[in-house]
């Protein structure tokens, strides 16, 4: 009886003498079956089989230097002789497609064969004719090269993955996997995890006030914000966002048809008194806001503010989407509670994600909704996601269980603070050698909104040139007649302070090459 695989064709065998020990060790490694379409152009079999290698070989299904499955691999997957097999094999290395070696099996050769490569290549190229692809739906905002990809990160909304505990997460991870909740794995239950919304629903109601809503899980806030414009926009429908924001968003909106309403800011965030004139003019279905750290601008809406809001909001009948993007990176005060903590009329749904506490590709994030509306999120949700990944949710539900999702936020906001402390030194040097600079230190957030006069995009153009990533105001306007091109969001979060301060030597030699 054989112990190996069946896809395990190669079989490479050491001994090693080690003081008088012998030790017998077996390295296998595995083949991919080769799927191949037999043609019977040939009176003798094998030359078909030969033939359907050699087309697999030039459709680059099997690349060069790559293995082929093994002669009595093969043969038992056509259902013929083994030596059928390698005298189709002996016919491809006279043809110098495949090359064997002693005890290391057929391999497709490293240089194939040119002549007829090519040919079939070119003649293929008119037979077939590529179909014209009818795009309804596009999305033109991807960057070519991401701002992690850069020597200096001045990104606004980074965390600094390398200060995640992924030893410390590991145990969680472990335990999940090794006595894994089998029932939760399968289909169904689209709302989440109940241990991980049963944690989230306690740190909600603890840290932000948040109590008496349901919790909905996400693959991140960016699919939360689709479902929800999908459930509760039509083509036509008015959205009021922030004049300067997070795009998006907005592209989310304006996927389903709606129409976005800009709203003027304050040095406070939000122009409440604009929106009641807004609201006085159209039927606004929602507003999508980011009250505390306003994205981009880092200001934090008072809650005088926040409650003339959401009494429009009961008065002009809208929703409001409540993004809390970066709730726990405050460092000077406490920070206020969202809106959404006191919603007697259930109308502000709540997001938030995982990406910032732990790291974007964990790809974990919350909805918290009134009842009436839940189920009809859930229900939506199985048209595009059946279910997020119940290993992380189970792993993260422990690990906050543990409190030591607490104890790593402890850090990284102390971090955070730091860092921050180092760009407003630097900055404020900057203005005392004589810099026209202005800025505003915000209580938390992970960033600062920097008012540097004139230029801003050719700086920050200038800047990616020299491998620092960093954003002018024009990245966040809704409308560019209201671009004034004088401020950078300079992200402090993600790289320490030694990057900060040779990121920002290098951005001020650029600012005052212009």
């Amino acid at each position: 009886m054989s112990l190996l695989s069946p896809h395990l064709d190669i079989v490479i065998i050491f001994i090693c003498g080690i003081n008088k020990t012998t030790r017998l060790l077996i390295l296998t490694i595995p083949v991919i079956p080769l799927n191949l379409v037999l043609e019977n152009n040939h009176s003798k079999y094998y030359l078909n089989i030969a033939d359907a290698i050699r087309k697999a070989i030039e459709q680059g299904l099997v690349t060069p230097c790559e293995l082929l499955p093994s002669a009595r691999k093969l043969a038992e997957q056509l259902q013929v002789n083994r030596h059928t097999i390698m005298a189709a094999y002996r016919e491809l290395i006279a043809q110098g497609w495949v090359e064997s070696k002693l005890r290391k099996g057929y391999r497709v050769t490293k240089n194939l064969p040119i002549i007829q490569a090519s040919h079939k290549k070119h003649s293929s190229s008119h037979e077939t004719v590529s179909h014209n692809w009818q795009i309804i739906k596009k999305n033109n905002t991807a960057q070519k090269k991401s701002a992690s990809q850069y020597q200096f990160n001045f990104a606004g909304g980074n965390p600094d993955i390398s200060l995640f505990p992924f030893n410390d997460f590991r145990s969680s991870m472990n335990t999940a996997l090794n006595r894994p909740a089998i029932k939760d794995l399968n289909y169904g239950d689209n709302a989440g995890y109940p241990p991980f919304i049963k944690e989230v629903s306690t740190y909600l109601r603890r840290v932000r006030s948040i109590n008496d809503k349901e919790i909905i899980v996400v693959n991140g806030t960016q699919e939360a914000l689709y479902i929800l414009s999908q459930v509760l926009l039509t083509k036509g429908d008015k959205v009021a966002v922030e004049s300067l924001g997070y795009r998006p968003a907005w592209n989310t909106f304006e996927n389903t048809g709606a129409q976005l309403i800009e709203i003027k800011q304050t040095n406070q965030g939000i122009d409440v008194d604009h929106l009641e004139s807004i609201l006085k003019i159209h039927s606004i279905k929602l507003l999508y806001l980011t009250p505390l750290h306003q994205y981009p601008t880092t200001t934090t809406l008072p809650v005088s503010e926040r409650m003339k809001i959401y009494r429009l909001a009961q008065q002009y009948n809208f929703a409001i989407i409540e993004d809390d993007y970066d709730h726990e990176f405050h460092y000077d005060t406490q920070p206020l509670a969202p809106i959404a903590a006191n919603d007697p009329a259930g109308l502000v749904i709540y997001i938030s994600s995982f990406s910032k506490l732990m790291f974007p590709a964990v790809r974990l994030g919350i909805m918290a909704v009134d009842k009436s509306l839940a189920s009809h999120l859930i229900n939506y949700r199985t048209l595009i996601n059946h279910k997020a990944n119940i290993l992380m949710q189970d792993a993260v539900a422990r690990w906050m269980k543990e409190g030591a999702f607490e104890r790593h936020l402890r850090k990284v906001t102390r971090v955070y603070q730091k860092r921050r402390e180092c760009m407003v030194h630097m900055l404020n040097e900057f203005k005392n050698q004589g810099m026209n600079i202005h800025f505003n230190t915000p209580p938390g957030g992970m960033a600062l909104w920097v008012d540097v006069g004139f230029n801003a995009e050719k700086i920050a153009l200038k800047a990616q040139q020299q491998d620092i990533y960093i954003l002018a105001e024009k990245a966040f306007h809704l409308s560019a007649r209201n671009n004034l091109n004088k401020y950078l969001r300079l992200g402090f979060s993600g790289q320490s302070e030694e990057k900060i301060e040779q990121g920002l030597i290098k951005l001020k030699r650029i600012m005052l090459s212009l």
